[in-house]
């Protein structure tokens, strides 16, 4: 017993770093933020409402019947409405003094008189409350895992024409009663299967581990439950890049926690050193950090200069002295980056190996070389993707073999210099034009966006827009329909419609 206590002991340290592992990318939206998601919001809550279905009323009074089928909703004003944050994980959206427009088909049945027509309705003082319990789900994805909802109508009104309108005045009481405790609990389930089967469905659109391009992906994976203040919505993701030839294996984060502090635009979205390490970790992982120049490919004038450098040696190769040169030009560790309040850099180790290649024979290596560069980058958002441009501030080579050797190297310094300035970086910002996505939904982007470097991270504070409505995201994903057939020679099931007269 005391053994396995004192190893619970030595453990409980490193299940709480666990437990408490730091996020490489956070967002944090904001109340301005949440006020946009409710005008779109407010129209999806509208086309919920209004594609209701309810139950037909039917029922007897002494000698009369009555039907009441083929209920639409026609208008909807929802004036008073509100959208904000509850602590520590929840969303409210009310709605006050509602009115609801409804149009009914009528049948009137009293002795041998019969009355079919149409019944104009209409709800006010609709009152509804909803509580959205947002959480992370076991893929990491942020999710409404619960819905509370109360709604309740203050009066109804029904409008009644027609032979038997005296009729239906009497009846008014049973009919318009019923209607509006038919009405106020269908609300409720109509914006719970919006809530909990609809927008999550929109949620699904948030990448959260998947592939970047054909070396590399991402996780975007929570790593806790939503922190929710009364004015902000904070999300911590993993934003760790993987080799997708080894997608389990994990890099530890030991870079600073970002910190959001601003709450003045709509969405803030915050990075880690660690987030743009592990990307630069998993290209050198997949050996893609690597670039080949050979004949034509090498500048001229830098041809020319390399075979004056190393004329000694490529005339001791007599029979190979107009063999093509070949430059061979490798990372040799993961690059670091380096984020300060002044700016973004990158720190870059590489070896530059120089060779002779005669043809039909082995290469002939004239000179391995060692480079350190420091990449200054400009990072910024486009939309919903995170992209870098990279531009060469500072160049160093040396002679792994002697001090002697790289003072015979420092000719090379200029002209290397300007191949990488005019060759290899439009190779490298080529690469990484394409950027990487931001964990939103589809259909919402950025906007305005401002870039600010802290030390050890960087915050993006941006507005929010949208490209596409919430329901043309939904309709998009939305499974089709499956169509059941059954031969002509079956019967038809028994009706299970409410009783006509």
């Amino acid at each position: 017993m005391a053994a396995s206590s004192c190893l619970l002991l030595l453990l409980l340290p490193w299940l709480v770093m666990a437990s408490h592992s730091p996020p490489a990318c956070k967002i944090r939206i904001t109340s301005k933020g949440l006020d946009l998601v409710k005008q779109e919001g407010l129209r999806f809550v509208e086309q919920e409402l209004q594609n209701m279905t309810m139950a037909d009323l039917h029922g007897k009074e002494g000698q009369f019947h009555y039907n009441i089928s083929q209920v639409k909703v026609m208008d909807l004003q929802l004036a008073f409405s509100d959208l904000y944050f509850q602590p520590q994980q929840h969303l409210v959206f009310n709605i006050n003094n509602a009115s609801i427009s409804l149009r009914f088909r009528r049948q009137l049945l009293y002795w041998f008189f019969y009355d079919i027509g149409s019944i104009n309705a209409s709800a006010d003082g609709v009152y509804i409350h909803t509580v959205l319990q947002l959480a992370k789900d076991e893929a990491g994805r942020l999710k409404i895992s619960n819905m509370t909802c109360n709604a309740s109508i203050a009066k109804m009104h029904a409008g009644f024409s027609g032979t038997l309108r005296k009729v239906y005045e009497f009846l008014s009481t049973f009919i318009v009663t019923g209607m509006r405790f038919l009405l106020s609990q269908q609300i409720c389930p109509s914006l719970e299967h919006a809530s909990l089967v609809l927008l999550n469905s929109v949620l699904d659109t948030v990448p959260v581990r998947n592939y970047v391009d054909e070396h590399i992906g991402i996780d975007y994976s929570l790593l806790r439950d939503p922190a929710v203040s009364t004015d902000t919505l904070d999300l911590d993701f993993k934003g760790m890049f993987f080799h997708r030839a080894r997608e389990n294996q994990e890099l530890e984060n030991h870079a600073v926690e970002p910190v959001i502090k601003e709450t003045e635009r709509m969405v803030y979205v915050a990075f880690s050193e660690y987030f743009f390490d592990s990307a630069m970790h998993a290209y050198f992982q997949a050996g893609v950090l690597a670039i080949e120049l050979e004949g034509e490919k090498v500048p001229k004038d830098l041809e020319v200069l390399l075979r004056a450098t190393f004329f000694g040696t490529i005339f001791m190769l007599s029979p190979t002295v107009d063999a093509p040169l070949r430059l061979v030009l490798q990372v040799s560790a993961p690059p670091r980056c380096i984020i300060k309040p002044s700016g973004t850099s990158v720190s870059v180790s590489a070896f530059l190996n120089i060779s002779l290649v005669p043809p039909g024979r082995p290469a002939v290596q004239l000179s391995s070389m060692a480079m350190e560069t420091k990449l200054s980058a400009k990072v910024f958002l486009q939309g919903k993707a995170l992209r870098v441009q990279l531009d060469l501030r500072r160049f160093r080579i040396y002679s792994k073999q002697s001090a002697l050797e790289s003072l015979a190297l420092f000719s090379l310094q200029a002209p290397l210099k300007t191949l990488l300035q005019l060759t290899i970086m439009p190779i490298i910002n080529e690469r990484t034009k394409k950027g990487v996505q931001i964990p939103l939904p589809e259909g919402m982007d950025f906007t305005k966006e401002v870039v600010t470097n802290h030390a050890g991270f960087l915050t993006v504070g941006a507005d929010l827009h949208f490209s596409k409505g919430l329901r043309e995201v939904i309709e998009k994903y939305r499974p089709a329909p499956t169509a059941h057939t059954y031969p002509s020679s079956w019967p038809a099931e028994p009706s299970t419609e409410p009783h006509q007269l």
